[in-house]
Parts: C-alpha cells; sequence; structure tokens
C-alpha cells in the first residue's frame, strides 16, 4: 500500500458516517491524485480553475471535481462544464457569474455560500448579515441553474481550540437558520480541514476539505 493510501485509510476511518472526505490535491500532480485514486477516493479540491481544468482532463471522468478556493468571476468558465460542487462563492457577483456559464453550459451547477467567521480579515466570504440582507430579495428564485448545498467556512488559524469551536459553532448556526430558506437539497456543512477537522466533525460539519494529511505537505513556491 502507498503512502497515500495508507495515510487516506487512516483519514476515512477517523470519519463518521455521513461525513464526505474531499481530498485537498490542490498543486500536487496527477500521479498522486491518481494514488488516492486507485486507493478508492472520488471526490477531490482544487483552488486554481486552469489547474483544476488540467487535472480534469488528464484524470478519470468519474471524479467529482469541487472548487474550493477563492474563485474570480472570469474564471468560472474554465470549470463550469464539469466541477461539481463550487464552495468558495463569496459574492453576488460570483453567483451572476456562475448562473451566466452554468445557463450556457446546459447545467444546473451546485454551490456552497462561502461565510466569513474567521478573524482574520484576508479570508474571504460573506459577511453573516450582509448574506441575510443578500438573501431576503430571494435572488435564487431568477437563477434556476444554480442549486445552494449549504455553506462553507474556514475557522481562525490559531492554536486556541475554543475560538475553532466558536467559528464552527457559528456555521453550524448559520446552516441551521438557512436550511428552512433552501429546503431538502440544503444538506451541506464544509468545514474542518486538515489540523481541526475533528473539532469540524464534532461540531456538525458534514463534508471535511483534508489534503496535507493525505498528501503530505503542499509546495507553496508553485
Amino acid at each position: 500500500m502507498s503512502e497515500i493510501a495508507s495515510q487516506l485509510a487512516l483519514v476515512r476511518k477517523s470519519l463518521p458516517a455521513g461525513v464526505t472526505l474531499v481530498a485537498v490535491s490542490k498543486t500536487h500532480p496527477a500521479e498522486l491524485i491518481r494514488e488516492a485514486y486507485d486507493a478508492g477516493q472520488r471526490i477531490f479540491g482544487e483552488s486554481r480553475p486552469q489547474e483544476l481544468r488540467e487535472k480534469y482532463d488528464a484524470l478519470p471522468r468519474d471524479i467529482e471535481w469541487h472548487m474550493i478556493g477563492h474563485l474570480q468571476t472570469n474564471k468560472v468558465k474554465y470549470i463550469a462544464p464539469f466541477v461539481a460542487l463550487i464552495h468558495s462563492v463569496d459574492s453576488a457577483r460570483l453567483v451572476e457569474a456562475i448562473q451566466t456559464q452554468a445557463a450556457k453550459c446546459g447545467r444546473v451547477i451546485d454551490i456552497l455560500l462561502e461565510i466569513h467567521v474567521a478573524e482574520e480579515e484576508t479570508k474571504s466570504g460573506w459577511e453573516p448579515g450582509e448574506l441575510r440582507t443578500y438573501l431576503a430579495a430571494d435572488p435564487f428564485a431568477q437563477l434556476p441553474n444554480l442549486r445552494v448545498r449549504g455553506v462553507m467556512g474556514i475557522a481562525t488559524n490559531t492554536d486556541d481550540a475554543s475560538v475553532v469551536r466558536r467559528d464552527f459553532e457559528t456555521l453550524k448556526g448559520l446552516f441551521e437558520e438557512l436550511r428552512p430558506r433552501f429546503g431538502a437539497t440544503f444538506d451541506t456543512l464544509s468545514m474542518g480541514m486538515s489540523h481541526d477537522y475533528p473539532l469540524a466533525v464534532a461540531c456538525g460539519a458534514t463534508m471535511v476539505r483534508v489534503g496535507s494529511l493525505i498528501f503530505g505537505e503542499r509546495d507553496y513556491s508553485k
């Protein structure tokens, strides 16, 4: 068994039933993704649209690709034909851009609303109040090529577990608050990464994004 396969097995074993694992493969080459694929993983997360497009072209078609990084409106076209879920929808302009590209492709694209809960200003996402104001006008009633599946967020980068727990509990609360608006298909709470996913799961995550625990540390110089 390869190191990637054994690490993948450990992460999977740590997840309770009903929690989906997104293997974060951004910056890692197609060969390593193939190792995880051969070990049974089918859901992978990427953060750069062009890199995601290249990997889609190079790897098996039954992979479910998730866009997890900040997405510029002019880059939506690269992934709209095939992306399974966009986690990082953080503005009305991006919502409209995804609707436009989804309609061009004749697809309904699943999205998550990214909510800003971390203490770092550099993190993206809707402020909770801003999102409530946006949703009050029922914008998605006019956007037939989008399906809002849930919310996503990133906790504060700190060793203080109480702060991380607070962030996850805030996301969980917003998820529950918005559920009645969107109905039964609003079923995804994406939170938790390699360093904090067990706490995210304890706080109600239904989807976790784990990269370095599976693939090793990324090379940020690329």
